[in-house]
């Protein structure tokens, strides 16, 4: 049985600012649910429809009908397990190896997609804008299908963090060069703009290499990328070069 103060605070969590203050967010499904339970995210509390979960206690479990599912559910068709986890304290960021660093990347999916990718290529670090979208908005945690909890995420002021680095900066622009005849690093930061407008000029004006993803299409009508697949190719070829 779930009570009526439970389902107001997790429906309140679909919003960023109860996230926030309550320091909570959920996910659902098994798969992404084992992953967190697997992590080192502590679990606040788990409803499922099934008497399933053994690993976890059964004060912090509860079953529900699939009734009071549909009630706290953010799905268009509920899944068969809810969990509510607590949000971890940022950790600092350490500047080695390549991060990707997200500016005013709006659209839930997209982060998602890009934490995922990061953590398929090995990426531990994520540098978001402060205009970022929450990573933990129900859609992104969804998105990431598990890999959230092998990420790094930090939400910052780009500006003054790469004021301070001494790590290469790698921005992602219409007229940069070909990435296909560029020697990349193994070690740097790459930006990739927000969806609409691309990377800003404030952050533009940091950057000392501009790399592009070159069309081949016979038309060259295409304006842009969608800015998770342009992550996808670039990771790819930062990537391509230590194979042996």
């Amino acid at each position: 049985m779930i009570s009526k103060n439970q389902i107001k605070l997790i429906t309140s969590l679909q919003l960023k600012k109860y996230r926030s203050s309550s320091k909570l967010f959920f996910v659902e499904g098994v798969k992404a649910i084992n992953e967190l339970l697997d992590s080192t995210y502590e679990l606040e509390h788990l409803y499922t429809i099934q008497n399933d979960f053994d690993n976890v206690s059964n004060e912090n479990k509860t079953i529900i009908s699939e009734n009071d599912l549909k009630k706290i559910t953010a799905l268009a068709t509920p899944n068969s397990c809810f969990a509510v986890f607590k949000i971890p304290i940022e950790k600092q960021v350490v500047e080695s190896g390549l991060i990707v660093m997200l500016d005013s990347i709006r659209d839930p999916g997209n982060l998602g997609t890009i934490l995922r990718l990061c953590d398929w290529y090995g990426v531990q670090q994520v540098i978001c804008s402060i205009e970022t979208v929450d990573v933990y908005n129900p859609k992104v945690v969804q998105a990431t299908m598990g890999s959230l909890t092998r990420i790094n995420v930090n939400y910052l002021d780009l500006n003054k963090f790469l004021l301070q680095t001494k790590l290469p900066i790698f921005g992602t622009f219409m007229d940069g060069q070909n990435i296909y005849q560029v020697t990349l690093p193994q070690q740097g930061i790459i930006i990739m703009g927000n969806e609409a407008n691309g990377i800003s000029s404030e952050l533009e004006k940091l950057i000392q290499n501009r790399i592009s993803i070159p069309r081949f299409g016979n038309l060259q009508k295409t304006e842009s990328l969608n800015v998770a697949t342009a992550t996808a190719i670039i990771l790819s070829e930062f990537f391509r070069g230590r194979v042996t």
